[in-house]
């Protein structure tokens, strides 16, 4: 499933973001890359421990716990710690690579499944020419370059790449997510049914067939989680 989620940041915290990320030391993007990624990876990052990173997750962390778009459609158990990376100049691209299957949390040595992989943007597409991130997957191939504050939640599974900027600069937050639900076949039945639930409830109210549905939906997701 692929997942257009607005508005994760608001305009102030995109803001807020960027005075921090300018003020960061910027590293080779390659310190987080496997073996595979790090032939294709040509960009910048912040490294996780970099003061200017701890205080720009903060606010991401925030705007994550607000949506509850995101939790109904990822149900995470564990959120990889948001890390920033920069696009732009001679270090402007990311070629076709496939996130690793697990990642290990440098801060408590803890491992993480990577099930989705999630992009936030915090830079305006008008901003720079270029940098599309490009899916490729069962749903076939899309591009996507969002608004400042919006993100794309994707399957980590997907080959997927940063395409050369040409003009000015990208600036995002990305990370991983183990989900309470292993399985995006029944991720996918579990956010289809929330949301129709949601829109029977704001049509009809609490109607008895709205409250037989949420039992089922919990019941349904009691069974598939992971301990």
């Amino acid at each position: 499933m692929l997942l257009h989620i607005p508005e994760v940041l608001s305009e102030q915290e995109v803001r807020r973001v960027r005075a921090i990320l300018a003020e960061g030391q910027w590293a080779d993007g390659r310190i987080t890359a496997g073996s595979q990624s790090a032939q294709a990876k040509n960009n910048l990052q912040l490294p996780d421990n970099a003061p200017a990173a701890v205080q720009a997750r903060a606010i991401v962390m925030e705007g994550l716990h607000r949506s509850a778009l995101f939790f109904t459609a990822a149900l995470p158990k564990t959120i990889y710690p948001p890390l920033f990376n920069r696009y732009g100049g001679v270090a402007n691209a990311f070629g076709n690579h496939v996130d690793n299957a697990v990642r290990t949390i440098a801060a408590s040595g803890e491992r993480v499944r990577t099930d989705l992989s999630a992009t936030l943007f915090l830079s305006e597409p008008d901003e720079y020419e270029g940098g599309e991130l490009v899916i490729e997957d069962t749903f076939g191939t899309q591009t996507v370059k969002l608004a400042a504050g919006d993100m794309i939640l994707y399957p980590s599974s997907s080959v997927h790449r940063v395409e050369p900027v040409t003009r000015g600069e990208r600036l995002a937050s990305f990370f991983w997510i183990q989900s309470l639900v292993r399985e995006a076949e029944r991720r996918r039945l579990l956010f289809e049914m929330d949301m129709a639930i949601l829109a029977l409830r704001t049509d009809l109210g609490e109607i008895a067939p709205a409250v037989s549905l949420t039992a089922c939906y919990h019941n349904l997701l009691r069974m598939w989680a992971a301990p």
